[in-house]
């Protein structure tokens, strides 16, 4: 029986990077067909939009880790006070996008609020769908977990681009991303054995705001070093920076399944001391190919990323490679944190995002190189000391349950 364990957890793997790929394939296809459905000014516009609801969707990751978390350590716990844990921050999501919303039409410069009123409104059920995540990625339930991401790839981003494709707006396209977001969300409750509100847990809502914000400050990090090199470098050498920018989040997602499947693993002490080398030895293994590819065939890599315009480009990619590995890596290490409840870990990530602002402000703005270079110290150092954090507890907490 145990033998049948590894094969059935690469099963798992292949089946969750499969639907997550789909999805991604999915999302750039939204942009591309996006940039050619709308003028310049008005992609610019709905680019920025879909910045935002990343940034929106950080809670719905939060609270999928929480219940990830709560239903490994618990299987035959009913599902009710989480129910009501995703119904609460659901409505907190919702109700601060609203009142963020008229600063955002003016930050954006928008025409009117409705693309960001819709956005806000869209959020509830992706913050729904993240719940619906959680518990059957903690009951290991990774077939179904693919079949779901599947619909999501089908309905919300499916309405994304029907309601761009009919009115031609940031707003349509958000009415559409609204509406395939609820069936999503229905899909996953119904999957998930239509679990009904219950009396809400106690701590449930600090241990979603530990990982919202352990999360934010991740996500931060991934798309940081864009932001700082189009703050800094002239326009020709931000868009280079931008084509190297897609390989490192190439290299951050395509081992994004093995964490997932690893998450419900790390609720348990004893197998999180075996499962996090295992699973970062797996997302090093798979990026250092990725990396070696870059390196090699680099200037195809750019071409094939960037397209025609960047053919005689000289930009080294396998930089941007390397960050996208160890922000991979990064993950591991903070969700095993966070399932050992332990705080330190959140600050070195947002120390980390000070760091990346520092080096490249101060410092190293000049080219792209220097850019990525500073995203390479960051996340590099993140990683080394989120490495020593990781093995100190090891020697720690033996010692304290004695």
């Amino acid at each position: 029986m145990a033998s049948t364990q590894p094969a059935r957890t690469r099963v798992d793997t292949v089946m969750v990077a499969l639907a997550f790929a789909g999805n991604n394939g999915a999302s750039y296809l939204l942009t591309m067909l996006a940039a050619r459905l709308l003028a310049p000014a008005v992609f610019g516009e709905f680019g920025s939009l879909l910045a935002i609801l990343v940034i929106g969707a950080v809670p719905a990751m939060g609270l999928q880790t929480v219940a990830a978390l709560r239903v490994a350590r618990a299987p035959a716990e009913d599902r009710g006070s989480l129910v009501t844990l995703g119904l609460m921050t659901a409505l907190t999501v919702v109700v601060a996008a609203l009142i963020v919303s008229p600063a955002l039409v003016a930050l954006l410069h928008l025409d009117g609020p409705w693309a960001v009123l819709l956005l806000a409104v869209s959020l509830a059920p992706i913050t729904l769908t993240g719940l619906c995540y959680g518990i059957l990625q903690g009951s290991a339930r990774f077939p179904l977990l693919a079949r779901v991401i599947a619909v999501e790839a089908l309905s919300r981003i499916g309405g994304t681009l029907l309601g761009l494709a009919i009115f031609r707006t940031p707003a349509g396209a958000f009415a559409g991303t609204a509406v395939g977001s609820t069936l999503v969300a229905l899909v996953g409750w119904w999957v998930c054995g239509r679990p009904m509100p219950g009396p809400r847990g106690r701590g449930h809502v600090s241990e979603v705001l530990h990982a919202v914000q352990a999360l934010l400050a991740l996500v931060l990090l991934v798309n940081l070093d864009l932001v700082l090199a189009r703050h800094s470098l002239p326009p020709q050498q931000a868009g280079e920076y931008a084509v190297g920018s897609a390989v490192t989040k190439g290299a951050y997602w395509l081992p994004y399944a093995v964490a997932i499947v690893a998450l419900p693993k790390l609720a348990d002490e004893t197998a999180r001391r075996r499962v996090v080398p295992m699973a970062m030895a797996v997302c090093a293994t798979i990026d250092a190919v990725l990396v070696l590819i870059c390196a090699v065939f680099g200037r195809t890599v750019v071409a094939l990323v960037g397209g025609p315009a960047y053919t005689t480009s000289g930009l080294s990619v396998w930089p941007f490679a390397l960050v996208g590995s160890l922000l991979s890596l990064a993950q591991i290490l903070m969700y095993s944190r966070i399932a050992g409840a332990d705080r330190l870990s959140t600050l070195l990530t947002w120390l980390a995002v000070g760091l990346e602002i520092l080096l490249v402000l101060g410092w190293w703005h000049g080219s792209p190189v220097q850019v990525v270079s500073g995203a390479v110290t960051a996340t590099g150092v993140l990683v080394g000391f989120g490495a020593l954090i990781e093995f100190r507890s090891r020697v720690v907490e033996p010692r304290q349950t004695r």
